[in-house]
This record gives structure tokens, C-alpha cells and sequence, in this order.
């Protein structure tokens, strides 16, 4: 039984996971018995361990070669963390080539750093406490995982106790900060865990805290036989842990995509890894070539590319399957596109296009081990066959359907059939199989995996959806469309009228007309301008035809004044150039492909912020910065579920999508998703008022601070604040309060929250300021809610409300002058102290510690009453009076600014008297040798400069009174101040 004294992420979290990890097989050894075998402690790999193992795996390879090839790995030429990272994962999983004569002559030679298809033909050591030392300083990650003595895996255990939303951030940036002080480690890095056992998330190199992500599910086992209330961790462990799930996630789920001249490293999320392995399972242990189809649905937005990819990736591995073809089928150009250059951004081999259908023809009868990616409009005939022909017999052709539910797929999939009788086919959909539609899974056989709206949305895989009604006395329905005619044209007979209607008064005519769409665009840029784009998100206006998506881009670009960008993407054709309305607005392949380019980056980068559509960019079209869509289209089932979900993609700081509806869409919502089972399409549009309930709950919490507070006295709420877990906590009911007025606004049922969003912000900023907490950010509140409260703290000018000023400032004097009292003074100087230690601590660590420590002593002889509060402030101003002085100190030693913090060091290790002379001579000589180095541009960055440097200062410190068993921590922290203070 644990003690609360040992509630600490040792106890609750690391140790919980190695005993997991044992259970699993993995050896445990300590970080300090590794010492023993490695020739230094900045040396991250085991060599002696993977020397072993590759002549374990490759027997044949002589000692030269096994050499070169640790040679090899150990000197990765390259010109960044992620492109060295890349080049080791190329040699772990596609193995190295190396050239050796077996009795045959000088041949290539493959050699295998890990058996993949034998997991237990390899070793696994989860170690704790490594630690790594360098140039840079000393880390030493919670746990590594090994696997053949290669550091694959870093685990970065927070204690539970910590503030809950701070754990998984906290362990995140602690990995980034590894990444950039000691970034060979991550050389070979497949992923890292940051957990703190209640909660845990994967990511992969260069990842943020919102790119890390749960696995909620440990496939092939069950949440249940994990045992009784399985942690987040216990689940994450056994899913990516697992021996066998450990190397398949690392040979066949990872990519390097390139985008947008990046390049990004991703590793699948647990849906994707589970719907391929169920997808592989079905296919070999089915009881006939039918029966190896299925359908999977992963929601709009959830990467469904990708787990193609993955598939097609896992389908080419396997032996059984003896290299296959495999087919990528979609039903429109820009589908077809996109998925080719995912497959080719994520470095798949040679994916090849159909360009015709004769092409698709062609390709189909080369043989196996092509990858064809063809639109299912070329599963035609030639005009010179009545039937589609048969290409191929072959059972070890594979047939990856995209958007496998839609209509037009019927006859061309009876030509599909025809063509690749003995082919598998697995049907990938975005939207859920309706209750009507049986065609799907007769075609393709029954559901595979299921990964719903809602699931996304928990996930954090999609943002929610809201739908707001706007301006719908515009639209003319159904019967006020026939009184008005019947008014209009009363003298005229029935027959007439109807005659009239068909002729001159269709629903497209009423939508189309200027005047209607003039008085919309207003209300799109008002909404737009106000709600949209000060988060720095763009839209979408879709209309509904060609020539109304042209009057909206007139009015639209009339109203906006040059502000910001719009662009219209509709197809054209030859007509187009006598059409007065259309003839300018002809785009080719590559202009459209550029404009959609600009359109997904920042606004700040670009200031294209709003695309007109009609039919284009409804499907398949993936731009995460895009929030909202102005629909004044009718859309139904399937394409009012596609359209809408182009908004539910994440971006930074994007909390939900949005459709602001100006057709009336509403009417056919409820008929579009009574199609399909409840369960399925849960959560996929929501009224905006439905998140009443939770901004309710949101503003109660933050209010509750102040329940029992006189709220006019402004000093007294932020004394509330004064203790720093209130002042925390007290921030995380702000944020989300803030968050859930930024999704609602501006919507009229925020209004009763706006006073009260204001008195909080005024109140946050406040505290703020006295207690100089930085953690009380405002960044991360959205536009609309950093503007309310921005512009109400204006308009009260409340004084008191003011950036801190730097203790070393005359004006700290006067601040402290106007203080209400001594125990405001004390508070003030305390804080201000505080924050001065914060900032300033790596530039002289040994003062700035030792005033730390000063300080907690006087706080704590404070709090015992052992100090009256005058005693307390006088010994304050003493310490600030002493920060003040310390140039003029250093000054007075001899020393400069820079040089003050190296003899502070030195007397720190010697003290007595008796060494004064030689530490004064050992500091000037110090930086003397540090100054000369550092001359050289950039020589923080250049590891020859900082090998010399070291070499030359433990040398000096050798023929010094420095105790030998410290050269080596004193020279490394010489270093860390000397990256500091001579910095060029």
C-alpha cells in the first residue's frame, strides 16, 4: 500500500508502467546498469546489445560490414531532426543494403536490424532513468524502450496529482524540449507516450500537445480483459506496447507526408490501426475468395485516406498475398487526385493513374504488384463492345472503393465485377450506410469497423458541427411561392398560371435573384468579418447555380473592398464564353489547384479567406482552416452530410465548424438523417442553442469563485486569487467559460453571460499582473472573447490594470508607493521577486537559487508569525535593493556581467578563503578561453567549436584547485552558462 507521501509519478505511474510492460515480456533494467556497457553517456544506442542482434538476424555478415553498418547508424548525415529521423526509419523497415561476397561473388546483401515477422526473435528492454550528457547538459527520460539495443520509444511519465489539464501538456513539452537539446535520441524515435496513468497520449517527432493522441482501444484484446477499471495508460500500453502491435504500428503505419514544403511524421490512430487489422484478419482467414469483402466507415474527417494507405501499405507486406494488385477506386477527379498525392506524399511506390479507359485497361492485365488508382467512370466499355470485358481471373487483386454507399456506383460496379471477377473488394465510406441501402453490403459485404461522428468528435479527431438558421424570411417555400403567384397573376386562368410558374419562377430563379443575394452577402461579411475571421479562419458560400455563385462573388467582393480575397471555383465549359455572367470566371486544372492551395493557408500568409462554390469542393475537399459554410443550396442525405462535414476538420485554436444556413436546409436535415440509424449519425449537426447547457454550467463554475465576494471590490476578488492551485483552477473555468461564448456568440442566448465574461477578464487580468503569472494567458481564448474583454477593460480604465514593471525599474518604486498597504507592498515585492528568479535563473543559477531559497525562508517565518508584516517588507526591499546591486557587486570583484555568474560558481564549490585568489584567476581564465571560442558565427549550433571549447576549459580546470570528481559536471555547467552569456 502506497502512502500519500508517495503518490508521485514514480510510484503511480512509471513503475505501474514497466510492471505492465514486464507482464507483456519486456526485460527491465536501469538506466544506471546501462552505464556499465555503453562507452559514453551521450551515446543513445546500445551497441553491443544491436550488434548482437544483427548477427542474431543476418548470420552471414562478415565484421567488417557489421561495423560499417553501426558506423552507419550512428553517423546519420543529415540536415534536421525530422530528415535524419526519416533516413533511420528507411533503413529499419525497408533494412539496409550492403554488398558482401556469401561464395558467389560481391552481391548486395540485405541486412535486418529487427525481425518484424518474428516479433520474439527480438529484444525488448524497457529501461528507466537513462541518462544522456552532452554539450547541451544532462536528460534523463522517464523510460526508453529498446528494442535490439535501438531507443524506439520515449515515455515521459507526470504524477496524477498534478492539475489535471497540465499533466499530458507539461509531459509533451518536456519531450520537445528533449528533442531540442538532445535530438540524436529522437534520431531513431518511432513515438513518444506522455502519461500520467489516468491520462495518456502518442505522438510522433515535432508533434504539439494537440497532435498527441489517446488509444482507446488495445485490438487485438478487449478493454475488458485488460482487467477491472483499466487506466488510459493500461489501455495505451497494450495497444501500441504490445510486442506484436509495437512493430506492426512501426512497419506498416507510419508516414512521412510533405506538406506544404514540411515534412510531417504520422503514426495511425487506434481506429486506423484496428479497421486494417480487422480488414487483413477478414481477408485471410475467410471461409471463400467472396467472403474476404466489408465495408469501413470512418467518419468525415477521421483520415480515411490514410487508413487506405495503411491497407494498401499492410496488403503488399504479407507473404501469403504475394504481392498484389491493388486498385484505389473514386467517383470523382478531385477524389482521385487527392488520393494519389496522399499515397505519393506519404512515399507509397509508384502509384500509378489511369489517364483513360483504355489506360485502366491496360494497367489492370500488367500483372501483380501494381497499385492503380482510377476514377470508376473508366470501367466503361469501348464504343465498340456492348459488354465490359473480363481483365483479370486473378484472386490477388485487391479493390479499395472510395465512398462506397453512392448511386452511381451501380452500373459501373456490375462493369468492375465483370472486368475482376475473382478481385476483393472493400468499400470505404465517410458517411454511414443508409437502412434503405442494401446494394452496399450485398456488394461489398457487412460492416468491417464502424468509427462514428460522435466517436471523432470524443476523440478530437473532428471538431463538432452547429447549424445556425439565418435571414430564412428571404426564401420563399412552397406555398407562400404559390399565393404570391396566385396574387400576381389572378386574372389569368389556372392552366396559365402553372404554365407561368414552370416558365419563369423555379426555386433556382428566387435564389439567383441579385437583389436576394445582395442583402445575403451583407450578412455573410458582417458575420464573417465579426465572428469568422478574427480567429484567423475562412469560409466557404455555396449557391445554387453556377450563375448565383457568380453574383455572390460581385456582391461579396463590392462589399469587402479589397480587405480580404474571394475566389470562385465552378466548372466551366465551352458555352461559358458568350455568358456575359460566367466568361471571366474559366479556371484551368492548375489555376483552381493554386487557389485552393492559397485558400488552406494562414490568413496572415495569405489573404485569400472566402471560396464560391456550387458542386465543386463538396466532397473530398480537405481544408482545415476553413470553420464555416454559408449553404443557400438544397442538399440532401449523402451530399448534405459530405458538404457539411468540410467544416469539422481540426486546425489550432478551432473549437467547432459551422454551417450558417440561408436556403432553409433544416427542412431536409431531419429527412437526410431519418435515412440512417440513430446511433450512426448522433451528433453530426447540432443547433448552436444546444450548447446553452454547457456555457451555463461553464459560467457557474467561473462565477463561483466570487460567490461570497463584494464583486465591486475589485481588490478583494483578486485577493481570491492570491494562492496559486486557486488561481489555476480558477484559470481552467475561465478558459472554458470563454470557450464555450466564443462557439455561441453571436448568438442573442449569450447575451445574459457578456457582463459577467467581462467582470472575470477584468478580474484575470488584474491578478495577472500583481501575481505575475504568465501561465494566465490570454492567447488562447478566441478573437471574439479576447476583443469583449479587451475593449471593456478600455472603456473602464481601470488603473490598476497594467503590464508588470521590471523590479530594476525606478517606476517599481512608485508602484509600491501607491500600494494600499503593507501587506500589498510585501505581496507586490514577493511576486515581483518571483518573477525576476523565474526569468533570470539560467543566467546565474547559483544567486538566483540561493535568493530563491532566501525568500521561502522569509514566506514560510512569515506565515509561522515569527515576522510582523513591517519586518517581512523592509527585508523584501533588502532583496530587491540586493538584485538591484549585483553589477555594481560583480563590478567591485573585478568582474563583468558576464563573467559574475562563472566565479559565482566556482566560490559555490569553494568557499573558503583561502581559495579566493586561484577562483579569481580560474574565472578570468575561464572566460577568457569561452570569449576567444565564441567568436566563431553560430557557434552554439557548431558541435567542432563547442568540442574545442570544452576540451580547452577542462583542461584549465584540470591544473586548477577544482576536485577532480567534479571536472566533468563543472565543465558542463561552464557550458550551459556560456551558451548563455557569449551567445552571438
Amino acid at each position: 500500500m502506497t502512502t500519500s507521501s508517495e503518490w508521485n509519478e514514480l510510484n503511480l505511474v512509471e513503475k505501474r508502467l514497466i510492471h505492465q510492460l514486464q507482464e507483456l515480456g519486456y526485460e527491465h533494467v536501469t538506466g544506471s546498469a546501462l552505464e556499465l556497457e555503453r562507452e559514453s553517456l551521450s551515446e543513445v544506442i546500445l551497441k553491443e546489445r544491436l550488434k548482437k542482434a544483427i548477427q542474431r538476424l543476418n548470420p552471414w555478415i562478415d565484421d567488417n560490414n557489421l561495423a560499417r553498418i553501426i558506423y552507419n547508424l550512428t553517423h546519420i548525415e543529415a540536415t534536421g531532426l525530422m530528415q535524419a529521423n526519416e533516413k533511420f526509419y528507411e533503413m529499419l523497415v525497408n533494412y539496409i543494403s550492403i554488398q558482401q561476397d556469401l561464395g558467389k561473388g560481391k552481391k548486395n546483401q540485405t541486412v535486418k536490424l529487427i525481425d518484424f515477422d518474428n516479433p520474439y526473435n527480438n529484444e525488448f528492454l524497457v529501461v528507466d532513468q537513462f541518462r544522456i550528457q552532452d554539450a547541451r547538459g544532462t536528460i534523463r527520460p522517464d523510460v526508453v524502450i529498446f528494442v535490439n539495443g535501438l531507443p524506439l520509444v520515449v515515455v515521459e511519465c507526470k504524477s496524477p496529482t498534478l492539475q489535471e489539464d497540465t499533466q499530458i501538456s507539461k509531459a509533451v513539452n518536456q519531450l520537445r524540449r528533449y528533442q531540442e537539446t538532445h535530438e540524436q535520441l529522437f534520431y531513431y524515435n518511432q513515438f513518444m507516450i506522455a502519461t500520467s496513468n489516468y491520462r495518456a497520449k502518442a505522438g510522433t517527432i515535432g508533434a504539439k500537445v494537440q497532435h498527441y493522441s489517446e488509444w482507446k482501444d488495445p485490438y487485438p484484446r478487449t478493454v475488458p480483459e485488460l482487467g477491472d477499471s483499466p487506466t488510459k495508460q493500461d489501455i495505451l500500453v497494450a495497444g501500441m506496447l504490445a510486442k506484436e502491435n509495437l512493430l506492426d504500428l512501426i512497419q506498416n503505419f507510419i508516414v512521412f507526408e510533405v506538406d506544404g514544403g514540411r515534412v510531417i511524421k504520422k503514426i495511425a490512430r487506434y481506429q486506423q490501426f484496428r479497421a486494417v487489422n480487422k480488414a487483413i484478419h477478414r481477408i485471410l482467414h475467410a471461409k471463400t475468395p467472396k467472403d474476404r469483402g466489408g465495408v469501413i466507415w470512418h467518419t468525415q474527417g477521421s483520415g480515411k485516406s490514410l487508413t487506405m494507405l495503411y491497407l494498401a501499405v499492410k496488403l503488399r507486406r504479407i507473404k501469403e498475398l504475394q504481392n498484389p494488385t491493388i486498385v484505389v477506386v473514386t467517383d470523382r477527379k478531385d477524389l482521385d487526385d487527392q488520393i494519389t498525392k496522399t499515397f505519393r506524399k506519404c512515399g507509397f511506390p509508384n502509384p500509378q493513374q489511369a489517364e483513360s479507359v483504355k489506360d485502366l485497361k491496360r494497367l489492370l492485365q500488367q500483372g501483380p504488384g501494381s497499385t492503380i488508382m482510377t476514377l470508376v467512370q473508366k470501367f466503361q466499355p469501348d464504343k465498340e463492345q456492348d459488354e465490359y470485358p473480363e481483365l483479370s481471373r486473378s484472386e490477388n487483386i485487391f479493390v479499395l472503393v472510395d465512398e462506397s454507399h453512392r448511386t452511381q456506383y451501380k452500373g459501373l460496379a456490375m462493369n468492375m465485377r465483370k472486368g475482376l471477377p475473382n478481385a476483393c473488394y472493400l468499400g470505404f465510406t465517410g458517411t454511414p450506410i443508409d437502412k434503405e441501402d442494401k446494394s452496399t453490403t450485398r456488394t461489398f459485404g457487412s460492416y468491417i469497423d464502424k468509427y462514428t461522428i460522435e466517436q471523432a468528435v470524443d476523440d478530437g479527431a473532428t471538431v463538432p458541427i452547429f447549424y445556425e438558421a439565418r435571414m430564412v424570411n428571404l426564401h420563399l417555400h412552397g406555398d407562400s411561392l404559390d399565393r404570391l403567384f396566385d396574387r400576381k397573376f389572378s386574372d389569368y386562368s389556372e392552366e396559365d398560371r402553372e404554365r407561368i410558374k414552370k416558365k419563369y419562377a423555379k426555386e433556382e430563379a428566387i435564389l439567383a435573384a441579385p437583389s436576394r443575394i445582395e442583402q445575403i452577402a451583407l450578412d455573410i461579411v458582417e458575420h464573417f468579418e465579426n465572428y469568422i475571421l478574427p480567429n484567423g479562419f475562412k469560409a466557404q458560400v455555396v449557391a445554387v447555380t453556377r450563375e448565383a455563385a457568380a453574383i455572390y462573388k460581385q456582391k461579396l467582393d463590392e462589399l469587402i473592398n479589397g480587405k480580404y480575397e474571394t475566389a470562385l471555383v465552378i466548372s466551366s465549359g465551352q458555352e461559358d464564353k458568350n455568358n456575359e455572367l460566367l466568361k471571366d470566371y474559366s479556371l484551368s486544372r492548375e489555376e483552381e489547384k493554386q487557389l485552393i492551395e492559397r485558400f488552406k493557408k494562414p490568413f496572415e500568409e495569405d489573404k485569400l479567406a472566402i471560396l464560391i462554390v456550387c458542386d465543386k469542393l463538396l466532397t473530398g475537399f480537405d481544408a482545415p482552416i476553413e470553420q464555416v459554410m454559408y449553404l443557400d443550396k438544397p442538399l440532401k442525405e449523402h451530399n448534405l452530410l459530405q458538404a457539411i462535414a468540410r467544416t469539422n476538420r481540426t486546425y489550432e485554436g478551432k473549437t467547432y465548424g459551422l454551417i450558417v444556413d440561408y436556403f432553409g436546409v433544416s427542412k431536409f436535415l431531419e429527412k437526410a438523417l431519418a435515412i440512417f440509424s440513430k446511433q450512426d449519425i448522433q451528433g453530426a449537426l447540432l443547433p448552436i442553442e444546444s450548447e446553452l447547457p454547457k456555457l451555463k454550467q461553464a459560467h457557474r463554475k467561473a462565477m463561483s469563485f466570487f460567490d461570497y465576494i463584494n464583486r465591486s471590490d475589485a481588490d478583494a476578488c483578486v485577493q481570491v486569487l492570491e494562492p496559486e492551485d486557486v488561481r489555476h483552477e480558477f484559470e481552467k473555468a475561465f478558459k472554458e467559460f470563454s470557450k464555450r461564448m466564443d462557439m455561441i456568440l453571436p448568438n442573442p442566448v449569450a447575451s445574459p453571460y457578456v457582463e459577467d465574461l467581462k467582470f472575470l477578464g477584468k478580474i484575470r487580468q488584474m491578478a495577472k499582473s500583481l501575481y505575475r503569472d504568465e501561465q494566465m494567458d490570454i492567447s488562447e481564448c478566441g478573437e471574439k472573447v479576447k476583443q469583449l474583454i479587451a475593449e471593456h477593460l478600455y472603456a473602464e480604465s481601470v488603473e490598476v490594470i497594467h503590464e508588470p514593471i521590471d523590479i530594476l525599474s525606478s517606476k517599481f518604486d512608485e508602484r509600491l508607493e501607491k500600494a494600499p498597504s503593507k501587506e500589498a507592498q510585501a505581496a507586490e515585492m514577493e511576486h515581483a521577486i518571483r518573477h525576476e528568479i523565474k526569468v533570470k535563473l539560467e543566467e546565474n543559477p547559483v544567486y538566483y537559487t540561493s535568493l530563491k531559497e532566501k525568500l521561502e525562508q522569509l514566506i514560510e517565518a512569515r506565515r509561522k508569525k515569527m515576522m510582523d508584516i513591517a519586518e517581512l517588507v523592509e527585508k523584501l526591499r533588502s532583496m530587491v535593493n540586493d538584485m538591484r546591486n549585483v553589477n555594481q557587486q560583480a563590478q567591485k570583484l573585478g568582474f563583468t556581467r558576464e563573467q559574475y555568474p562563472f566565479y559565482q560558481l566556482f566560490q559555490q564549490l569553494l568557499p573558503d578563503e583561502e581559495h579566493k585568489d586561484a577562483i579569481d584567476a580560474l574565472t578570468h581564465l575561464v572566460t577568457d578561453i569561452i570569449a576567444e571560442e565564441s567568436q566563431v558565427i553560430d557557434w552554439i549550433n557548431k558541435e567542432d567549436v563547442k568540442r574545442e571549447m570544452r576540451k580547452k576549459i577542462k583542461k584549465q580546470l584540470r591544473a586548477s584547485v577544482i576536485p577532480k570528481d567534479q571536472l566533468e559536471n563543472i565543465t558542463q555547467q561552464i557550458m550551459s552558462l556560456a551558451m548563455v552569456h557569449y551567445k552571438k
